[in-house]
């Protein structure tokens, strides 16, 4: 399950009935779960998803699949394990601890960011979700000149370079082997994820639009999906309260916090997103209710 804010800091809250659904019958076939949300044993997993009538789930590839150690019969019996519960890859979670833009270990986050979305094409999945980490401005502050000088040109901060590089890197692999990196918007902003994939070569990268994320780091989930229509590529619909500052905040069950979750849907109808909409249950001991009472109530919106 993402995370949202600061771990150490958060607390959970439960309870608290849904938005009055109204409106016709969404369809479920959209809806997908982390597997790690419904049990720690793979294949237990795969049968509650099938059971809530889920037709995906996201696997990790750091706390539930080891990217380095994973052998082609491995592949295959997990292909068959969620193919005999009617299920499929919707995507692959890679949680990093640092960004792209950071050069401590950089080059052993590409390689394994690279060997996650290698796995993730060879499990059916086209879509591996991480953060990208700090955004930096595109250049350096500039002194202000002297009396009859002239401003000189701006330069282009270093850190911002690297992203892009990075970036531009990862998507090249990403393009040749079939899985694309899809950035989380929630901890980077709308704003600031839309300079990158303006920089960026066209369909380097996708967007994981996390909307309690989105609400904890100060952001409207709605506006967001604004912003970043058409770099959309899958989203975690999540529901959060914020907190005193940006970065602060809960994580709260569906329909009891601040994230407008009827509202971000129609943006995305209205924007004919057809990816998958992966539900985030907030308590782990209570999640199979927590799911089935999320996909009851959305599917009325």
């Amino acid at each position: 399950m993402a995370s949202i804010g600061d771990q150490s800091d958060m607390r959970i809250q439960s309870g608290g009935p849904f938005r009055e659904p109204v409106g016709a019958l969404m369809h479920t076939s959209q809806f997908s779960v982390g597997t790690l949300s419904l049990a720690r044993d793979l294949r237990s997993a795969l049968r509650v998803a099938r059971e809530l009538g889920l037709h995906g789930v996201e696997l990790d590839a750091r706390r539930g699949l080891d990217t380095e150690q994973m052998s082609q019969t491995g592949i295959r019996q997990i292909r068959k394990w969620i193919g005999d519960e009617g299920l499929v890859v919707a995507a692959v979670a890679f949680p990093t601890r640092s960004g792209y833009g950071d050069a401590d270990r950089l080059e052993g986050r590409i390689a394994a960011t690279k060997a996650a979305m290698q796995l993730a094409h060879a499990l059916g999945a086209s879509v591996v979700t991480n953060h990208i980490g700090d955004i930096p401005p595109q250049f350096l502050p500039q002194e202000s000149p002297k009396r009859d000088e002239q401003q000189s040109p701006p330069t282009t901060d270093p850190r911002w370079q690297l992203l892009l590089d990075v970036l531009t890197d990862l998507g090249d692999w990403g393009h040749r082997v079939g899985a694309v990196l899809c950035a989380e918007a929630g901890r980077s902003s709308p704003a600031d994820l839309l300079r990158v994939f303006r920089a960026l070569p066209e369909a380097a990268i996708t967007c994981n639009l996390v909307t309690g994320s989105l609400v904890v780091h100060g952001h409207d989930p709605v506006e967001a999906v604004d912003i970043l229509s058409s770099q959309i590529g899958h989203v975690q619909a999540s529901d959060a309260v914020a907190g005193a500052y940006a970065g602060r905040g809960r994580a709260v069950i569906v329909g009891s916090g601040q994230v407008d979750l009827p509202g971000v849907l129609a943006a995305l109808e209205e924007r004919s997103y057809r990816g998958w909409i992966e539900l985030e249950p907030v308590e782990s001991m209570g999640a199979r209710a927590e799911l089935a009472e999320a996909i009851r109530s959305l599917r009325m919106l």
